[in-house]
């Protein structure tokens, strides 16, 4: 007997019903042994209105590349994941130079998409911004250039969309968005639409997102609209090793694999996002892709309760909820994403150095505000815990003279 196919509505529907136990191994399979990466083909889905298709799974590159031959970004090419999703600060520049390597070595630049992102707040620093990505990156044009890290809606504007359609006629970017980790992305995406001008979005959406009918009612309008949606944050940001996690259940998939079939499955969104930082995590992801079995009801069950289980150990960065608390004294979100990269990715330079961009008087909290804020947190996460917890792994110890 087939076990039963399931999608993004099903799935809402069923998400109601009690999820079940599972206790067994995950213990993970090689992604050779599941699927053959060379005969299967990459799917591809429409980017919103772009008039453009691009694979359903790219290469995030904030981790750490290797500067001259990065072994990740060709076996991603060799098996055709040829997105390459980039920004000015990751890696303080070597994720650009990283890439410019690599094209020099693909010798094709049209056989290469290349995101890339800004975080300047000022239309004259976004647009000198894309001049500095072109120059490190040894190319004359972007494929998709996005606004980094927008966290309040009023940041999506009618002067932001006219930058962004004069950036496309100067030919320097073929299409425009933003991404959005935190704040109320329900509302950011609700902007987007009643502002227009936008190509794409890449935004935090995973197995937790899930019933969250603000975000899902955001997600349609969007889709409607014709604006491409690029998933992040798909693992759902928990360590295998929380005490919390329930054990996955499943002949076919990892538990990795399954948190990205689980995004896949909703029809809406083009591409999942995802930095691959080894071999066997990029042939685990493509084998995935590739692959045309979809997760059973008895599995998204699973993701149900990993979910509910792991529900205060996951910040969902809503930070328009705990930092609003307490005006805005602590940049609560960006610490627990962070600490979250150090954690849960293991990403641990990246996590400190992006630490360091938050001023030292906007990492903790008092007594006082730690209790209001907690008690706004929607998950119940501990948030003075995490916040302390983030303070002693990611703040460089003093030197010692």
């Amino acid at each position: 007997m087939k076990p039963e196919k399931i999608n993004r509505r099903k799935f809402i529907k069923t998400a109601a019903i009690s999820a079940i136990s599972a206790g067994f191994s995950d213990k993970l399979v090689a992604a050779d042994q599941l699927f053959d990466l060379k005969t299967q083909k990459i799917p591809h889905r429409p980017l919103g209105n772009t008039g453009t298709s691009i694979p359903i799974l790219q290469l995030g590159t904030a981790q750490g590349m290797d500067q001259e031959y990065d072994k990740i970004m060709h076996q991603c090419f060799r098996e055709g994941v040829y997105y390459l999703d980039t920004a000015l600060s990751y890696g303080w520049g070597r994720s650009h130079k990283a890439i410019a390597n690599f094209l020099s070595q693909i010798r094709d630049r049209r056989k290469i998409w290349i995101t890339s992102k800004s975080s300047a707040w000022t239309t004259k620093g976004f647009v000198g911004d894309i001049n500095t990505c072109l120059k490190d990156l040894k190319t004359n044009y972007l494929d998709l250039y996005l606004k980094h890290s927008v966290s309040d809606e009023d940041d999506i504007n009618k002067a932001l969309a006219k930058t962004g359609e004069k950036l496309k006629r100067s030919g320097k970017t073929r299409f425009f968005g933003f991404s959005t980790h935190g704040g109320d992305i329900p509302k950011i995406l609700q902007k987007a639409v009643k502002t227009g001008g936008i190509d794409a979005i890449l935004f935090r959406y995973n197995f937790r997102s899930y019933g969250e009918k603000a975000l899902n009612l955001a997600i349609d309008d969007c889709y409607k609209a014709g604006i491409g949606l690029i998933a992040m944050k798909t693992y759902g940001g928990v360590s295998s090793s929380n005490k919390n996690v329930v054990k996955f259940k499943s002949q076919k998939f990892t538990l990795g694999q399954a948190k990205l079939k689980s995004v896949w499955a909703d029809e809406r969104i083009t591409s999942i996002c995802s930095e691959m930082d080894s071999i066997r995590v990029a042939r685990e992801n493509i084998a995935a892709a590739k692959s045309e079995q979809n997760l059973s009801a008895t599995e998204f069950h699973q993701l149900i309760q990993l979910a509910a289980k792991t529900a205060a150990d996951a910040c969902l960065g809503c930070s328009q909820i705990c930092e609003s608390a307490i005006n805005h004294q602590t940049q609560i979100a960006d610490c627990l994403r962070f600490l979250m990269y150090h954690e849960d990715y293991g990403n641990r330079e990246k996590a400190k150095e992006l630490y360091q961009t938050i001023p030292g008087n906007k990492r903790l909290l008092t007594p006082t505000m730690i209790n209001i804020a907690e008690s706004s947190c929607p998950q119940g996460i501990k948030i003075g815990e995490k916040l302390q917890l983030a303070k002693s792994l990611l703040n460089p110890l003093p030197s010692v003279t």
